[in-house]
């Protein structure tokens, strides 16, 4: 006997048996109505029937927006020197900046960028 989840098959015919419960049969075995194989009802009793899906089964639009590249950044990441622009430091007011853009978030969106003054070196960064 073969089992697949809550249905049972038949090892020499393959095909599918009567339910075990089915309380129109009150014999102790089950007959293969192919190739009459008997079964005893006693090996289904305690057969537990363990049910899961895959994560793709269900598809949500919450889940599409979901990303399967993930972006992990270290600050040591940012150091490189980038491009130099003209770009006010609002700390500091120095009118010069480094700057760096990476595309953190999803495709259709704008780039991240980051911006560090070159004078007293303060951090920002801005959405596109």
């Amino acid at each position: 006997m073969s089992a697949v989840g809550s249905l049972i098959f038949c090892d020499d015919c393959g095909n599918l048996l009567d339910n075990p419960e089915d309380k129109i049969n009150n014999s102790n075995v089950i007959e293969c109505s192919q190739c009459q194989a008997e079964y005893a009802k006693s090996q289904f009793t305690n057969l537990k029937v363990v049910t899961s899906t895959s994560e793709d089964a269900f598809p949500s639009s919450l889940r599409l927006k979901r990303s399967v590249v993930k972006t992990h950044l270290k600050r040591d990441e940012l150091k490189d020197d980038g491009a130099t622009i003209k770009e006010k430091c609002p700390k500091c007011g120095h009118d010069e900046m480094r700057y760096q853009t990476l595309q953190l978030r999803s495709a259709d969106e704008g780039a991240t960028v980051f911006y560090t003054c070159i004078k007293c070196n303060y951090k920002y960064r801005t959405n596109n």
